[in-house]
Formats: C-alpha cells, sequence, structure tokens
C-alpha cells in the first residue's frame, strides 16, 4: 500500500533493465507502450534481407515480467504529460504517477524533408524491417512481369541512406544475398545489373569508429560490389527518382534512410529541457533538469560529462546501464544528493559487413575479419533475451554460413489470401 507508483514509457532496452532492477518490495510499476513486445534493434536488418525470422528478435513483453506481481502493461500511445497533476494521458485513460521514466528512444530522422520521409523505407522497427523485406522481393516480382524498360531499371537499383553502422550492415547483407540467394530464387534475372548504392554525407563510413575500422569497412564494401558514394546528400525522392546534393539523379523504387535519428518527444515536456536531437536534458542521475519526478533514460536523454560535453552516443550499452545505474540508486532510498553518477565506460563498437568480414574497436586493440565476426556474432547472442531464440538464431545463422541460402524469403503483405 506504501509502494510509489513509478510509471515507464518505453519498452526498449532502458525501459526494460530498469524495470528489471527495480525492487519489487518499493516501487508498484506501469509499462507503457504502444508494442506488446520488446524488438532488438542490432538485428532488425538481418530481418530485412530474409537472415532471421521477425518473431526471433521480438519478445512478448507480459512473457518477460510474469511473476512480477509490482509491474502492470499497457499497450497504449502515450498523448501527452500533465507535470502539475504528475499524470500520463492516453489514448485509452489517464494514469498518475509518483514517478516517471522516460525511455521512448529515438525515430528516424528525415531533417525536416517531408517528400523523403513520405516515400523512403526506414528500419527502427520490426515492423518496418518486414516493410523492407516485401517490398525487395516485391520488386523482383514485378521485374518479371514487367517488359517496360525504365521500370525494370528502377526496380534494380536500391539506395541506403547514412553509412553507419545501420547502413553498412544493410549494404552489405543486401551485396550477400545479390550473389548468394537472389540468383537461384530468380535465375532469370540478370542480378550483375542490380547496383546497391550506399550514400554518405561525409568523407567516410563508419564515421564514429577508428581509422581502420573506417578503412577497413569501406574496403569490404567495395569487394562486396557496394557502390559507395562519399560526401553526397539524398535532397529529394518522389518514389521514383532520387536526387543527390550534387545535382544527379537516379530512377529507384527503393530508398532506405539510415542517415541518423531524433528523439520521440513527448508533449507535455518543457522547452527549456529540450536539447539537440530532441534529448531531454538530464544531470548525472538521468533526472530531468528542472522537472521534478521525472527521469529519461537511453537514446532520449541527453547527459553532459567531463568526457561527453555533446551527450553520450545512442548505443544500447548507455541504455542499458544508466538504467541499471537509476534503479540502483532508486532501491537505496538514500538522499538523492548521495546518489551514485552515471559515468559512461566505453567497451568499443564493432560493425559487421558480411560474411567474415567484420571491423572491432575495443579500447585498447583493434581488429577485423573472421575473428572480428565471430566476436560480432558471439556478443549479439548473447544480448538476446531467450536462451531459445538465441538457438534459432544461432541455428539459422549456422545453416546460412554453410548453405549460402535461407527459407525465409516470404512476402507478407497483409493481403487477404483467397479462400479455397
Amino acid at each position: 500500500m506504501n509502494r510509489q507508483k513509478v510509471i515507464v514509457i518505453g519498452a526498449g532496452f532502458a525501459g526494460l533493465q530498469f524495470m528489471r532492477n527495480l525492487k519489487e518490495d518499493l516501487y508498484e510499476i506501469l509499462l507503457i507502450d504502444r508494442q506488446n513486445h520488446h524488438q532488438f534493434q542490432p538485428l532488425f536488418y538481418q530481418v530485412a534481407t530474409s537472415q532471421i525470422e521477425p518473431s526471433s528478435i521480438s519478445f512478448p513483453i507480459r512473457r518477460i515480467f510474469q511473476g512480477r506481481d509490482d509491474i502492470s502493461i499497457r499497450m497504449a500511445e502515450v498523448e501527452a504529460l500533465d507535470l502539475e497533476k504528475k499524470q500520463v494521458r492516453t489514448d485509452i485513460g489517464v494514469f498518475p504517477y509518483d514517478l516517471l521514466v522516460i525511455a521512448t528512444g529515438a525515430k528516424t530522422n528525415f531533417y525536416g524533408n517531408k517528400q523523403i520521409a513520405e516515400n523512403a523505407l526506414r528500419l527502427k522497427s520490426t515492423h518496418q524491417a518486414i516493410t523492407i523485406r516485401n517490398s525487395i522481393l516485391e520488386n523482383f516480382e514485378k521485374f518479371l512481369s514487367t517488359e517496360d524498360e525504365e521500370e525494370r531499371n528502377r526496380l534494380l537499383n536500391i539506395v541506403i541512406v547514412g553509412a553507419g553502422p545501420t547502413g553498412v550492415e544493410l549494404s552489405g547483407a543486401f551485396a550477400e544475398i545479390k550473389r548468394d540467394i537472389l540468383p537461384k530464387d530468380f535465375p532469370h534475372i540478370d542480378f550483375s545489373q542490380l547496383r546497391i548504392l550506399l550514400i554518405e554525407g561525409g568523407p567516410h563510413a563508419l564515421a564514429a569508429m577508428s581509422e581502420a575500422s573506417r578503412a577497413e569497412s569501406e574496403m569490404y564494401l567495395k569487394k562486396l560490389g557496394v557502390e559507395l558514394i562519399l560526401h553526397t546528400t539524398v535532397t529529394a525522392y518522389d518514389g521514383k527518382s532520387v536526387t543527390f546534393s550534387n545535382g544527379s539523379s537516379l530512377p529507384t523504387s527503393m530508398v532506405i534512410w539510415a542517415a541518423g535519428v531524433t528523439g520521440n518527444w513527448l508533449e507535455g515536456i518543457p522547452e527549456t529541457s529540450r536539447q539537440k536531437g530532441n534529448r531531454i536534458h538530464v544531470d548525472r542521475h538521468n533526472k530531468a533538469i528542472d522537472v521534478e519526478g521525472i527521469y529519461a533514460l537511453g537514446d532520449i536523454a541527453y547527459m553532459e560529462t567531463h568526457n561527453y560535453p555533446k551527450g553520450h552516443p545512442q548505443l544500447a550499452n548507455v541504455a542499458i546501464n544508466q538504467a541499471k545505474n537509476l534503479a540502483k540508486n532508486l532501491n537505496s532510498k538514500k538522499d538523492p544528493s548521495e546518489w551514485k553518477e552515471y559515468e559512461y565506460k566505453d567497451l568499443g563498437s564493432m560493425a559487421t559487413i558480411g560474411r567474415n568480414k567484420a571491423v572491432v574497436d575495443l579500447p585498447f586493440v583493434h581488429f577485423k575479419g573472421y575473428f572480428a565476426w565471430f566476436v560480432w556474432m558471439f556478443l549479439h547472442l548473447m544480448l538476446i533475451l531467450s536462451v531459445k531464440r538465441k538457438l534459432f538464431i544461432f541455428i539459422n545463422w549456422t545453416s546460412n554460413y554453410f548453405t549460402k541460402n535461407s527459407s525465409l524469403r516470404l512476402i507478407l503483405n497483409g493481403k487477404e489470401d483467397m479462400e479455397t
């Protein structure tokens, strides 16, 4: 009866870790999320390229918290916050809180270009990954049924915008299925004509990684046949033709936008708390600056430290450890002046570009190739929540590695099947 009411908005890495580490006997928790499942974002690109099942990286929230009587779950859309009344207004009702933890993450940033936002594909959810998979496969089916050369040319150009980890991993995966899988499925299509273009506004791919990783990733992409175009941005895309900052254009029916993210801002948060990228300004304890009873975690949180004066990188490791630190501080029941401050420990970064091709930057060492690829697979497998799903993913990876094939190329577009 005396437990404080805590509302957590968002069931990403930060939200889940916070709830898992909060003591059951001290708090009454309500989780609000628009989905009923947690999504493992680092492997979205493998769903998009038919390498693993969507269910392998989607985890029902109610299953995760079975046996936790202190946790309630509501699938709802948050409409606004009322800070004075300490209430969260949603499309299913209004919920009061004593403490509010915002872990809403980030969404694709189109930098105000509405035309691109309306026509480009994005990769920030399982559903969007399935949409990309459907679109790719449907394009090849359309290719076989049209004699229009202009349309055929458009269907054989894939443009990926943004050469960060998502763009690099996605383009590398597409290049491998172009070489090893698609010719088996569509023997009447000349896949030597399929172009995969990776567009980057800066001077390098994987700009946040070491110089060695940048150079090696670009070398791997070139070997795979990916056309890496640097110092270039996309200025327009109408669904049929993409225009670049150098004035050139290219006919294409597929543009995948992976060029940046912006925070999922909630109405009711004071504008004084808004920082670059729609992030909430927080102190070293993840408490929102100048706002009582509100905390922000993960991608939505903007925390300035000596080592990160412009905020932390939006990584799973940051989100997880911020959540653990906040839960530990709240569990201690100490005065906030005695709380432990969050300090990010950079454990390194990594990216995979394809089979046996990866780059890893650790604090004191850099390596590449097969061993880096193995380390990437192992660490991502360990982050998967369910042992059962770890096994399924491992089996898929092993099968794909030896057979260079996959049985997951299903078009699931929601069209009603005809009864027979």
